[in-house]
C-alpha cells in the first residue's frame, strides 16, 4: 500500500496511480491513492502516533508533521484534502500556518485542536475560517463529525 509519507515525499507517480515507476506496485497501492490525504501538524509526539491510525480508521489516508513548517515544505501541504492543526507549537503556531496557508491561496479545511481553552485565539482561527476546534482530550466520534462538518463545507 502507497504510504501518505510516500505521496508526500514525491515517491508516487499520481500519472499512473502509485507508486514512482522506480518503485515495485502491487494491486493494493492504487486503492491508497483513493483515500484522501489528512494531514497532522502537532508538535506533540504522542499526537502525531495516534491520530493517523484514527484517521485511517476513518477511510482516510493520513501523515502527520512535527511542525507547520516540515508540513509546508512538503508535498501533502497541496494534496492534503482538510488538517488538523495544534494551535500552539513552537516556530510557527496554529493560526501562523493558516494565515501563511492563506498567503499561499490554499483553502483547505483547518481543524485546529488545543490543549488550552484561549477563548482569544478560539475565536480568531475560527472567524478566520477555521472548519472546527476541538479541546483535547476529544472523542473519537468529536474528530470524525469535525473531519465530516469540514469536507462538506468546502
Amino acid at each position: 500500500m502507497i504510504s501518505a509519507e510516500d505521496r508526500c515525499q514525491g515517491r508516487t507517480d499520481p500519472r499512473r496511480g502509485g507508486l514512482h515507476p522506480s518503485a515495485a506496485r502491487s494491486q493494493d497501492e492504487t486503492v491508497a491513492l483513493d483515500h484522501p490525504l489528512v494531514s497532522i501538524v502537532d508538535d506533540d509526539e504522542s499526537v502525531r502516533e495516534s491520530l493517523p491510525d484514527l484517521v485511517r480508521e476513518f477511510g482516510f489516508a493520513a501523515q502527520a508533521f512535527s511542525s507547520a513548517e516540515e508540513f509546508l515544505s512538503s508535498s501533502c501541504a497541496d494534496e492534503s484534502i482538510c488538517l488538523i492543526v495544534d494551535i500552539a507549537m513552537p516556530g510557527m503556531s496554529g493560526p501562523d500556518l493558516q494565515l501563511e496557508l492563506g498567503r499561499r491561496g490554499r483553502s483547505t479545511p483547518i481543524i485546529f485542536i488545543t490543549g488550552r481553552g484561549d477563548e482569544t485565539i478560539c475565536a480568531r482561527v475560527l472567524e478566520r475560517g477555521a472548519a472546527g476546534l476541538l479541546l483535547k482530550p476529544f472523542s473519537d466520534s468529536a474528530l470524525l463529525a469535525a473531519i465530516e462538518t469540514a469536507l462538506h463545507a468546502t
